[in-house]
């Protein structure tokens, strides 16, 4: 059977003590799941294929990948989010990440086809069995890492349950945090020993080996730096008023690599040697620095245009090397999304923060404020732009830039010159919510422009991550850059036209004014050395509008000045001459500030720069964002501990809060020292 990957093989969802029709024990539906299904190759294709809708992607009307970074310190969407508003954040009735219908679907998979292989009773190509029994164990693994980065500690489920209340209570309760990694890396162990280097069918579509080490680098660095960050907080087991001590079977628990800085030492490890068996066999793709945007023509050859761009843009990814797993669309069968339409116009209402821009190097690999950078200055966007990395001179919108370049058939919403950012539209599709836009992953052909018709491809996974994921771990391992590291590290900058010189970089670096970018330049409240921020900054850099940034904040424990030291939201230099650029025929300004809800931009005597946030003093983020540490991991409903209490007790449910949040559902809140009271 052909399999065609982005056509969806439906199976139930079930969820996990959520009530009492809901439960682990239901097997999917007979007439979907029969009897027989999962006994032939081309089944259990299918039903892989089917579970590939947990891996992020380009939703129909959303700004897809590019936008799953907005609110925070890289990218601001058209409105603030309550974890940034102390005590707006409250625990909920029901509902939320504690769910377990995606591991459900995964362990019904698992549970029957690994016996079945094992007794020889799958029909087909024994390598293909083996390559997606391998596609689960590394879904698995995704998923449960969504809940380890949302909750930290979590029930290992392993099997489908039966309907009893007694089983179902016991099973919920938690593992610690590290368990649950090293779970997931287990899972991904069984993955990379049983899936090939490339798909047996689908290419780049489908999941490979190469994919489940990448993940595996990416799990083991997240555990190893958050163990790093964290240790003596509540928020690692057996720190001070760890949650999980106040339940019996956590009460006794012993790190299995007998103490925390050695658990720490083994996932940095595990970190380092999946990556390097990722970046040592998967070369990056190349950047000429040549960008169809500024140039206005099309390219006669394809080698002519920039590989580099054209691999977060095109239809088709698979002739990327660099791209590991990618999502194909197809306008045909109507599986489409409206990313291009907001590539040419606000990027969905969501912004570059001037923080992010700021943060990105000169080409000559100095910052911008080092003397002699060459800076010249944000007067402009364009000014922004010039002699910059490379990744931000390229991704960088700025106005009269050509948008389309095969208008041929030209899309009901193609924009074919880029506009003056409209920074005061209620448009979500027409509002420049900071003034910066990104062109990463712009398809420079109108016929993409149709409302809602767009069909680029969509990247999951992307190989330089490894190279990235490697030297951060090895020097949080060791405090130095191994050779290996180190050419990583060239051949980075090299491709984002960067100095390559990065002991340049770092000796030229000033904490102090780096403080002001990013909190990546934070871990637990205190500025890191200049080579760990340096790290981060190509990191930060690199993977720009890539959905990883809230993934490293929060590993990082990169937010803990803000409990006392609000952010301001950033975005571009509105009142220097570009404020020049909102005015009517008449030479009068279309600006509006200080007129309370009408006003549609901030007051200048507050910043030079536009406070997206801070039009009004109403805005409860009117004075910046701040923090409390219970924010790093979410809170657990409170419905979730009632049906796994006795009588509704709730310090009967084997569930344990987590760090700072109550077992009330939406409590009056008060701060006190960064965590969450209930009075």
């Amino acid at each position: 059977m052909k399999l065609k990957l982005y056509i969806v093989f439906i199976v139930g969802a079930l969820g996990f003590l959520t009530s009492c029709q809901n439960y682990l024990d239901r097997p999917p539906l007979s007439s979907i799941t029969p009897d027989q299904y999962l006994n032939d190759e081309s089944q259990l294709a299918a039903y892989d294929v089917n579970m590939y809708n947990v891996f992020p992607s380009h939703a129909q009307w959303t700004f897809g990948t590019f936008g799953i970074d907005a609110n925070t310190d890289n990218q601001a969407g058209m409105t603030y989010d309550n974890k940034f508003v102390p005590g707006q954040w409250k625990v909920g009735q029901s509902g939320g990440g504690w769910n377990f219908s995606d591991i459900y679907q995964c362990n019904y998979f698992l549970n029957k086809v690994v016996p079945l292989y094992k007794a020889g009773k799958i029909t087909g190509s024994q390598a293909n069995i083996k390559h997606y029994i391998g596609e689960m164990y590394m879904i698995r693994a995704y998923v449960y890492f969504q809940k380890l980065m949302e909750f930290g500690d979590f029930p290992i489920v392993k099997r489908t349950l039966p309907d009893n209340a007694d089983t179902l209570t016991a099973a919920s309760k938690r593992a610690p945090c590290n368990e649950v990694a090293r779970f997931i890396i287990a899972d991904l162990d069984s993955a990379v020993n049983l899936m090939q280097p490339e798909a047996p069918e689908g290419g780049t579509n489908r999941l490979s080996k190469y994919a489940a080490l990448l993940l595996k680098s990416r799990v083991a660095l997240f555990e190893g730096s958050w163990l790093k960050n964290f240790k003596g907080t509540a928020f690692v087991p057996n720190g001070p008023n760890w949650p999980g001590k106040n339940k019996d079977y956590n009460a006794n628990y012993q790190y299995p690599s007998g103490g925390i800085d050695n658990e720490v030492d083994y996932f940095l490890t595990q970190s380092m040697d999946a990556a390097k068996q990722v970046a040592d066999n998967i070369s990056l793709v190349a950047n000429n620095m040549s960008a169809e945007a500024d140039t206005g023509k099309a390219f006669s050859v394809a080698s002519d245009a920039n590989p580099y761009c054209q691999m977060f843009s095109s239809v088709d990814m698979s002739g990327f090397g660099e791209v590991l797993f990618w999502r194909r669309y197809d306008a045909g069968l109507g599986i489409t999304h409206n990313v291009p339409v907001y590539e040419q116009s606000g990027n969905d209402g969501i912004g570059l923060t001037r923080g992010l821009v700021d943060d990105f190097l000169m080409a000559n690999g100095l910052p911008i404020y080092a003397a002699g950078s060459g800076y010249a200055g944000d007067d402009y966007i364009s000014d922004v732009r010039k002699n910059r990395d490379g990744r931000l001179w390229l991704f960088l919108k700025q106005p009269n830039q050509v948008n389309v370049l095969y208008p041929s058939t030209v899309g009901d919403h193609a924009t074919p010159i880029e506009p003056i950012p409209d920074i005061t539209s209620s448009s979500q599709e027409q509002k420049y919510t900071t003034g910066y836009t990104i062109r990463k992953g712009l398809n420079y052909d109108a016929a993409q422009c149709a409302n809602g018709g767009g069909y680029t491809g969509a990247i999951v996974f992307r190989a330089v991550e490894a190279y990235l994921n490697y030297m951060e771990a090895e020097y949080m391992k060791n405090g130095s850059l191994d050779a290996t590291a180190q050419t990583y590290w060239r051949e980075i900058r090299v491709r984002a036209g960067v100095d390559p010189d990065f002991q340049k970089t770092i000796n030229a670096t000033d904490m102090s004014k780096e403080a002001a970018n990013d909190w990546g330049a934070y871990s637990a409240g205190q500025l890191v050395d200049k080579t760990m921020y340096n790290i981060r900054r190509e990191r930060r850099c690199e993977l720009m509008a890539e959905g990883l940034r809230w993934m490293d904040l929060i590993r990082w424990r990169a937010m803990d000045q803000m409990i006392d030291n609000p952010y301001h939201i950033e975005g571009f230099k509105l009142w220097g001459p570009m404020q020049n650029w909102y005015k009517d025929s008449n030479g009068n300004s279309t600006l509006t500030y200080g007129v309370g809800d009408a006003s549609t931009v901030s007051d200048p005597s507050r910043s030079e720069y536009l406070l997206p946030y801070e039009k009004t003093s109403t805005s409860l983020v009117y004075n910046g964002y701040k923090w409390a540490m219970a924010h790093y991991l979410h809170p657990i409903a409170l419905q979730h501990f009632l049906i796994t209490s006795k009588d509704n007790d709730v310090t009967t449910s084997p569930i344990y809060q987590n760090p700072g949040w109550p077992t009330q559902a939406n409590t009056l809140q008060r701060v006190t020292k960064g965590y969450i009271c209930f009075c």
